[in-house]
């Protein structure tokens, strides 16, 4: 299995607080061309596998006209391995959102499209911190908007969740929580804001206008994240996404577990399992070259980026590291380096080691020191 994920990088206003490579042009032909294009150029990368996810993601895919969308799945249709008609192989197809673009109109309409999971940008619902990190919708139109996607026959939601933002305080943070908990979604997915290199919001701080969250508030805002949804019946399956039983992310749990996908539209990635490739972050570039292929970088995975990869996405998920396929993936002193060093942190419980099936995943205790134990276990080359 694989999977095929679409950078739509047109959003109408940036928010303050991201780095993700997007446009505010209007003109979206010149892009479509471009995927359909692509697509066709980059049959032969997943090598015929069956693609069973599928990821609009941006940007803002849902400022697309459902023609235009229509015409992007035009294009998948024809790609090896994808089926979006009759009994589709396609398990799931997400494509993210922003709440004041689902309209009655639009929603009704999105429905007849093979789209079955909706990805919500919230952040907030508080309308003084939507307004301070310039999202466009207030929480009116976010509560709205789920609910009427709910109503209209998407049973499959996903809402985006903020913390740490600045003015928050850990009232509001709970006055989020139990509002999104009321929605009813099947997952959320909470992150902690990061104050990007070059980002308005970036550059507020740095001019002492706000002031970053504290340590410590931040590790409660975190328990008090987990404490709620898990007691609202999600379930925790990586450290920042929780979801009601069987409503996993199957897309992005295809990159935690190291499945094969394909990138495609400006700065994109794609992964095959040996190497690496991405797309240059370009909007002009990339619908200029007559073959997408001229602007793609590519990375050769050496053993120890792989060791390394494996580290930073499975050991964050519920399903943790299997040891085994570790020793079969790379050269047995991976197996002994991550032992070694992993074996303070299960001493102290902030690591879990399952002797029998060869697993190893943090604990809920060692969540809150997870970059610090992931950095401790990561190898150079020298000392593996």
């Amino acid at each position: 299995m694989s999977g095929i994920y679409i950078h739509f990088p047109f959003c109408k206003r940036r928010c303050a607080y991201c780095d993700f490579y997007s446009t505010t042009q209007l003109d979206h032909t010149p892009f479509i061309g471009a995927v359909k294009q692509e697509l066709i150029e980059r049959t032969d990368y997943l090598d015929g596998s069956t693609i069973e996810t599928i990821y609009f993601g941006g940007g803002t895919p849902s400022q697309f006209s459902i023609d235009e969308l229509k015409q992007i799945i035009d294009g998948l249709n024809h790609y090896p391995g994808v089926k979006l008609t009759g009994k589709s192989q396609v398990k799931e197809f997400t494509m993210e959102c922003n709440p004041d673009d689902l309209t009655e109109e639009y929603v009704q309409t999105l429905t007849r499209l093979p789209i079955n999971r909706l990805s919500i940008g919230i952040q907030s619902f508080q309308d003084d911190l939507l307004r301070s990190i310039t999202r466009r919708h207030d929480a009116r139109q976010a509560i709205d908007a789920v609910n009427r996607c709910k109503r209209l026959g998407f049973h499959n939601i996903s809402i985006d969740l903020i913390y740490g933002l600045p003015g928050s305080t850990e009232a509001t943070w709970r006055a989020d929580i139990k509002q999104a908990i009321a929605l009813n979604p099947t997952h959320i997915s909470a992150y902690h804001l990061i104050y990007e290199e070059g980002t308005p919001l970036q550059k507020r701080l740095a001019h002492g206008e706000i002031t970053e969250a504290k340590e410590e508030d931040s590790i409660r805002y975190f328990q008090i994240l987990r404490e709620e949804l898990l007691q609202a019946g999600f379930q925790a399956y990586e450290i920042s996404n929780f979801a009601k039983p069987g409503y996993e992310s199957r897309h992005n749990s295809s990159y935690w577990q190291g499945t094969p996908y394909l990138g495609i539209g400006p700065s994109a990635h794609s992964y095959d399992g040996q190497d690496r490739q991405w797309n240059a972050p370009n909007l002009k570039t990339y619908c200029v070259h007559q073959s997408r292929i001229e602007g793609i970088t590519k990375e050769i995975i050496t053993p120890e980026m792989h060791y390394n990869e494996i580290l930073l996405t499975r050991l964050r998920t519920k399903w943790g590291i299997d040891l085994v396929k570790l020793e079969q993936q790379l050269d047995s002193k991976y197996l002994t380096y991550i032992k070694k060093q992993a074996q303070k942190y299960i001493t102290s419980g902030d690591l879990l080691w399952d002797e029998v099936n060869q697993n190893l995943r943090i604990s809920p205790k060692g969540l809150f020191i997870s970059d610090g134990i992931i950095s401790d276990l990561m190898s150079l080359e020298e000392e593996a």
